[in-house]
């Protein structure tokens, strides 16, 4: 795996790429003196810590497991990912970056803009530590969080999903009642020199996914209404963009990752999977998804192909590199966060509980026009008929059709959103079935569109028909925390899933 220091910038550091006015000090940027600290400062390291692994390890990752991905020909690198497998050292880097690179920062940033009263910085950081504890609950189901970076406490104790998600929708609440959409919000990358405004709207927005996400184990409704009725939500993606480049070291982090060639390493891992292949391509229907182009590239040979979990095709003579898609990806591809099209999911989905299937269509169609937008591709009418809205089975159609808006814009929110609602489910077909290790007898044309199907060699830990429903909890946290808990087992569901 190659490393994404030279974009991230441990500690109080920088990113080197884009804004540059706050490195404007008589100290070392990479250690400036406490009495040098301000918000400008330390809310960009906040940023690209998190955004780099969210970018790059929860996409790579939540990509096997939502069956976005499988393993290409001849290397090994996620092989285990593609088994439905996540090893405690692997969890760990991901979730140091996470917690003691971002959240720590923001923590210095919440301080700072308090005691300065700096109420758009306030609600700034406060939102980027929602949405960074909303991720680690939604990987690991229980996280430390109310002793976290507490004076004293070393071995913080772990809180449950659900006092977590009630806490950060909490916090939120008080930043937005501080903040005013004319405040000032320090030197940041994702909305640069703009006032709260459209933070504000961003921390909406983030309400309505985390309640949404807990809706079927709590009664939220009234205020996921509440937020609807308001309206002050977002007009655009909520992403990272225009501000990698192609420069080592300022390039989106997963094309960095997977694609790029400036760390020295040409091996490639990550294609596309047949689950995603074949429901966007159904050629006895003659129905090509016009995202499909978006998301992923032809083969060798011109054609949409996808492997299968749990293999790398190994044995193969025939089934080499040329013969897979790769995803499609930019040294300045975004890194999204929250999409015009997951919130409109969001809110047929509130109408389809409340049974007002007018509504909740129009928005399931909305949500698909505006992946057809973020894609920048044409065809939504035809994917509207082809994935019909049905209010019987409301958690069917969100579900299939939001796994696939999010393949080739945020795998990991697609996971998320394939564990709660429960679709694309299993079908009856195995990966043994579609591929055969032994005869190397390869049979896409079996795959049933919509459906997940077991990984060869699945983890046993897992079995068959399961999806990963967690990861491990981290090493570099449970191997020094005395009250970490036991390890409840892949298949557990995190609270809102249950």
């Amino acid at each position: 795996m190659k490393k994404f220091a030279t974009v991230l910038i441990f500690g109080l550091g920088l990113a080197a790429a884009s804004c540059d006015s706050y490195l404007d000090i008589n100290e070392d940027p990479n250690s400036p003196a406490t009495s040098n600290l301000n918000t400008s400062i330390v809310l960009p390291a906040a940023e690209m810590n998190i955004v780099g692994s969210y970018g790059d390890f929860a996409r790579i990752y939540a990509g096997y497991y939502a069956q976005y991905y499988s393993q290409t020909f001849g290397t090994s690198n996620y092989l285990d990912l593609s088994q439905f497998t996540m090893s405690a050292t692997r969890s760990s880097s991901f979730y140091t970056q996470l917690n003691q690179r971002g959240l720590k920062n923001l923590e210095t940033v919440r301080e700072l803009a308090k005691d300065n009263e700096e109420w758009g910085t306030y609600l700034a950081a406060t939102t980027l530590r929602a949405f960074t504890y909303q991720v680690l609950v939604d990987c690991y189901g229980e996280v430390p969080y109310t002793e976290a970076f507490q004076s004293g406490i070393t071995s913080p104790n772990y809180d449950d999903g659900a006092t977590i998600y009630n806490g950060i929708v909490a916090e939120l609440d008080e930043a937005l009642s501080l903040a005013s959409p004319s405040d000032p919000v320090a030197t940041n990358f994702l909305y640069k020199g703009e006032t709260a405004a459209n933070w504000i709207k961003f921390a909406n927005a983030l309400k309505l996914k985390i309640l949404s996400r807990e809706s079927g184990v709590a009664n939220v409704d009234s205020q996921i209404g509440a937020i609807i009725s308001e309206g002050n939500l977002p007009d655009s993606d909520v992403a990272y963009a225009g501000i990698w480049g192609s420069e080592p070291g300022s390039m989106n982090p997963f094309y960095a990752e997977e694609f790029s060639s400036a760390w020295g390493s040409t091996q490639i891992n990550v294609v596309a999977n047949l689950a995603i292949i074949g429901t966007m391509l159904q050629s006895d229907k003659g129905y090509e998804d016009g995202r499909l182009a978006a998301f992923f590239e032809k083969n060798g040979s011109g054609n949409y192909t996808g492997g299968v979990s749990g293999t790398n095709f190994s044995t193969s003579g025939t089934y080499k590199l040329a013969y897979w898609c790769r995803p499609v990806a930019s040294d300045d591809m975004p890194v999204y966060y929250l999409t015009l099209s997951e919130i409109e999911f969001f809110i047929a989905e509130y109408y389809a509980r409340q049974g007002n299937a007018a509504q909740a269509e129009a928005h399931y169609n909305a949500a698909i026009k505006a992946s057809f937008a973020t894609a920048g591709a044409e065809g939504a009418e035809e994917a509207i008929a082809m994935f019909p809205y049905d209010q019987n089975n409301y958690k069917k159609s969100i579900g299939i059709s939001k796994w696939i808006a999010l393949a080739g814009v945020n795998t990991f929110e697609g996971w998320c959103e394939m564990r709660r609602l429960d679709y694309p489910t299993f079908g009856t077909l195995k990966g043994s079935d579609i591929y055969n290790v032994a005869t190397d007898e390869y049979k896409p044309e079996i795959y049933v569109p919509g459906t997940l199907y077991t990984p060869i060699m699945v983890d046993g830990k897992v079995g068959d028909n399961h999806l990963l429903e967690r990861w491990i909890y981290p090493e570099s946290s449970s191997a020094r925390n005395g009250n970490s808990p036991e390890f409840p087992g892949y298949t557990s569901p995190v609270f809102w899933g249950k």
